[in-house]
């Protein structure tokens, strides 16, 4: 029987995490909720499958990351959306700071998923070795693969 409690719980505390992980893979607001709906109900429908081999936070961002890869390969293949409008636009605010995340974000976009879910495991402080257990890599290769996407990232034109 799942404990609901203890997954609210969880959720609270990571859903700035999970939120993130569909920010950098979504294209629009509507997509970013829809995505971190899709993330919160894996979450959920794996809960009871969650054995504690590894953290519950890396377990939260596999989840979310292979959920949003899912997406990323669902919508390729779908082709082209129509977005709705929404009176609420978090990818137009014009502060200082949302633009420079508005502009990191178009860089990373362009990048592969798997690259994609590198850099930001990395923007998010984890250390190699929870970037590597996450990802499913040796913790000695992030460190090439990360040093390959900032190159790639500095080439970028936006």
């Amino acid at each position: 029987m799942k404990d609901e409690k203890l997954f609210n719980k969880l959720v609270l505390e990571h859903k700035h995490t999970i939120y993130t992980v569909c920010y950098m893979f979504a294209k629009d607001n509507e997509e970013v909720n829809d995505l971190f709906q899709d993330t919160l109900i894996n979450l959920w429908n794996g809960f009871d499958g969650f054995r504690g081999d590894s953290k519950v936070d890396t377990w939260m961002w596999r989840v979310a990351l292979n959920t949003c890869i899912s997406a990323d390969r669902k919508r390729k293949s779908r082709g082209a959306r129509i977005p709705l409008t929404v009176d609420v636009d978090l990818y137009n605010d014009r502060d200082a700071q949302s633009v420079q995340v508005q502009m990191l974000h178009k860089r990373i976009s362009q990048l592969d998923v798997v690259d994609r879910a590198i850099i930001l495991l990395w923007l998010e402080d984890l250390s190699y070795e929870e970037i590597g257990a996450i990802i499913g890599i040796p913790s000695s290769n992030v460190g090439v693969k990360l040093f390959r996407i900032k190159e790639q990232l500095k080439k970028m034109k936006v």
